[in-house]
C-alpha cells in the first residue's frame, strides 16, 4: 500500500509517538532508517515498525531499569549512526527531552556514549538528580551488539540488556507535545514545535528520502529524523563517508535531498 504522506492542509501529529503510530498504520514496512559506514561496510535498514520496535524496548529500558520519566533530560553523546535516531525516539516517547550539550550533563538523568567516551563518563562520573546519572555504553557494532571487552563498573552495556525489554512500551505517563523535546545553551524546543518544524520542510513531504552524514542527535540533525518520519519518507545516514561516494549512493538509494555535514 503507498504512503499517506502529510501534507501543508495536514497539521502535524502534536507528539513524535502518536507521529510515529500514524506512519505505522499508514506504510508500516517502508524503510525509515538506512545506515551506512564506510569505514566497515556496515549497511543497516530499518522499516518503520522495526524502528518502532527499538524505541520501545530503548524507552522501556530508560524507564523500567534506569528510572527514567517524562519531564527528565538524555545527554546523548553519540556519533553519526542508526541508534542515535531510536534513543531520540526512546526519549521523546517517555516525555523526556535531549541534549547533546556537555555542559549539561550535570542535570541530565541518563547519559547514552559511544565506545570512545565511556572512559571519560566512567573516570568523571558528573554530578546528577541522584549523585550521578546512569551512563549507558553503545558499542556502535552492527546490529547493534554488546561489547567485546567488560565495561566499567556501573557503565551499562547497551547492546546486552536492550533486546531483553518489552516489545510494546507502557509510558506510565504519556508525552504531551508542551514537553520539553530539546535543551541546549540556546533554550528549549518542544515537541509540538520540533513536529510543526518538520512539518514545513517541503523535500521530505512527498515520501522522499535524505542523504545526511549529520548526527541524528544535533540540533540540526533533529530535523533528518523527524522530517522524513513526518513527510512519510526516510532517512539514510552516512558515518565516515568515503570520498567520492555521494552522487552513486545518492542514486542507489533514491533520494530526494542531500544534507551535509558542515566541514
Amino acid at each position: 500500500m503507498p504512503s499517506r504522506p502529510y501534507s501543508a492542509a495536514m497539521p502535524s501529529p502534536a507528539t513524535f509517538p502518536a507521529a510515529l503510530a500514524a506512519q505505522r498504520r499508514t506504510d508500516g514496512a517502508r524503510p525509515m532508517v538506512t545506515f551506512y559506514d564506510d569505514a566497515t561496510g556496515e549497511r543497516v535498514e530499518l522499516s518503520v515498525t522495526t524502528y518502532a520496535n527499538w524505541v520501545a524496548k530503548t524507552a522501556g529500558l530508560v524507564q523500567d531499569e534506569l528510572d527514567g520519566e517524562r519531564g527528565g533530560l538524555v545527554l546523548v553523546d553519540l556519533p553519526t549512526h542508526w541508534l542515535g535516531a531510536v534513543w531520540l525516539g526512546a526519549a521523546w516517547s517517555l516525555g523526556m527531552a535531549v541534549t547533546d550539550d556537555h555542559t549539561l550533563a550535570g542535570r541530565a538523568d541518563v547519559v547514552v556514549c559511544g565506545p570512545d567516551r565511556v572512559a571519560g563518563y566512567a573516570g568523571s562520573r558528573p554530578g546528577g538528580r541522584q549523585g550521578h546519572p546512569p551512563v549507558v555504553a553503545l558499542s556502535l557494532r552492527p546490529l547493534g551488539g554488546r561489547f567485546t571487552e567488560p565495561l566499567p563498573t556501573g557503565i551499562t552495556d547497551y547492546g546486552a540488556v536492550v533486546l531483553a525489554q518489552p516489545d510494546v512500551l507502557m509510558a506510565l505517563e504519556e508525552p504531551e507535545g508542551t514537553d520539553v523535546a530539546w535543551r541546549d545553551a540556546a533554550g528549549t524546543v518542544t515537541q509540538e514545535e520540533l513536529l510543526a518544524e518538520a512539518g514545513a520542510a517541503t523535500a521530505t513531504a512527498a515520501g522522499g528520502r535524505l542523504l545526511t552524514d549529520l548526527p541524528p542527535s544535533s540540533r540540526e540533525g533533529l530535523a533528518t529524523v523527524l522530517a522524513p518520519l513526518v513527510g512519510g519518507g526516510g532517512t539514510v545516514w552516512v558515518r565516515n563517508p568515503a570520498p567520492g561516494s555521494w552522487s552513486a549512493r545518492a542514486g542507489q538509494e533514491r533520494v530526494t535531498e542531500v544534507l551535509r555535514a558542515t566541514r
